[in-house]
């Protein structure tokens, strides 16, 4: 088949790539001219395990192509994929601006019957402003979907490679079986393709992302209860995650959620229900939740120090919002980068992928270190804010040689109780005891 992706950002690409690698004809419109001529010279934007291989060679095999020209990129195309952003508004709605610009340049310049696909994640009705902004140019016919996307960063190719499930929501047939043959390739073990109505696919979005935030969040709120109870925030995870009702994924306490999924979709269902006189009380429990956990390790940090980091040299492990990605938005690491900044701290940094964003963002503000290593260098203490692998298992006799202090603030719960306590460091977690040299001599 035949088809066209506007817009090249993380789920245009990932999208374009996979549908090219199961055979089809691919071509990625954008209008960033610098980024579609790296793209054209094999430069991936983004990073995303496995991405390159799949990207490598289907635009060596000429099924993956990229341009600015919209008409050049939907021509003959039988699918089109709107994969454009929609940030959050000032008020957290969902802004819609660039998926409807481009739905009124869309009209005038279809030729033949196409499905456009809403890929991106949008609120409830937008199919059927798209529908109207495209048929306002428009003079054949066309059908507007919603197919949201599942897709987590870092696992994203074998999660649309391999879906749990397909949503698509459409009442056109014509639609249903034009997507039902781009889709059979991926669901050939059975998963399944779920058809509804356009509205309850944007809604089904929204819903999961949702969901998943308030595990998250009620994790953290149970964490936060086992500080001042002496329990294990690790062992109830355990003993609750066990439980097939509950499930094992998600679970995980911390300093909260990050990324473009969760913190904009939870914000734009909270809005929707605000403009349908809803009052969804769990979903501004689990954004007020979140919020406060981000900030949760500075005081931590400021109370062992007495109260002043004036001068203190601070290391931090990880800058994205999670592992196996370069994505810094609504990363906890760069918020507590910047309050330990205004405490009159030196921060030293080190992420596997993330850094070149961060230097983007906050320049010579902060150190940034070659190796892991090296970002412990003369610090006072180190700070865990993502969980990388590499991490879960360092050479802690050469951390001794570096680190000022035995000393380690993780805001992911990387290490063992019992771990610290063998290797004789201070060590703060999230919902579990603190370790400190006594406690470690005392075991």
């Amino acid at each position: 088949m035949k088809l066209a992706v506007i817009g090249t950002g993380y789920v245009g690409l990932v999208t374009g790539t996979c549908f090219a690698e199961t055979g089809n004809q691919v071509v990625c419109v954008d209008i960033d001219e610098r980024k579609v001529e790296k793209l054209n010279n094999g430069i991936i934007p983004i990073y995303e395990p496995g991405l390159d291989v799949l990207f490598n060679r289907n635009t060596a095999e000429g099924r993956l192509k990229f341009t600015t020209n919209l008409a050049e990129g939907i021509e003959g195309a039988e699918v089109i994929f709107l994969a454009l952003p929609t940030p959050p508004g000032e008020d957290g709605s969902a802004d819609l601006k660039y998926i409807l610009k481009v739905s009124d340049d869309l009209g005038p310049l279809l030729k033949q019957y196409a499905v456009i696909v809403d890929k991106s994640t949008v609120p409830v009705g937008t199919a059927e402003k798209v529908w109207l902004h495209i048929s306002r140019g428009a003079k054949i016919d066309f059908d507007v979907v919603s197919n949201p996307e599942f897709l987590r960063e870092g696992v994203a190719v074998d999660d649309f490679m391999k879906p749990d499930r397909v949503v698509i929501g459409t009442k056109s047939d014509k639609a249903k079986a034009v997507l039902n043959k781009l889709y059979a390739p991926l669901v050939r073990q059975g998963n399944p393709v779920i058809f509804m109505d356009e509205r309850s696919a944007e809604m089904t979005k929204y819903a999961a992302n949702a969901f998943l935030a308030v595990k998250i969040s009620f994790m953290n709120e149970i964490a936060n209860l086992c500080e001042k109870a002496g329990a294990n925030v690790d062992d109830i995870r355990r003993g609750i995650g066990t439980d097939s009702r509950i499930g094992k994924r998600f679970l995980f306490a911390g300093i909260g959620y990050g990324g473009s999924c969760f913190p904009k979709d939870v914000q734009a269902l909270a809005k929707t229900a605000q403009e349908y006189e809803y009052d969804f009380k769990i979903l501004k429990s689990v954004m007020e939740v979140n919020n406060k956990q981000k900030s949760k390790l500075l005081p931590i940090i400021k109370k062992h120090f007495d109260g002043n980091l004036a001068g203190k040299t601070i290391a931090v492990w990880g800058l994205a919002f999670k592992p196996y990605t370069d994505d810094i938005r609504e990363a906890p690491a760069l918020e507590n980068i910047r309050a330990l900044l205004q405490e009159g701290a030196k921060v030293t940094v080190y992420d596997p992928e993330a850094m070149d964003n961060v230097r983007n963002i906050l320049g010579n503000q902060i150190n940034y270190a070659h190796t892991s290593y090296a970002a412990l260098d003369d610090a006072d203490a180190l700070v865990i804010m993502t969980e990388w692998p590499l991490f879960r298992t360092p050479d802690f006799g050469k951390m001794n040689l570096l680190l000022k202090n035995k000393l380690i603030f993780d805001g992911r719960n990387v290490y063992e109780l019992d771990q610290m306590k063998e290797v004789g460091y201070t060590y703060y977690s999230i919902g579990r005891e603190t370790v400190t040299p006594e406690v470690a001599q005392s075991v």
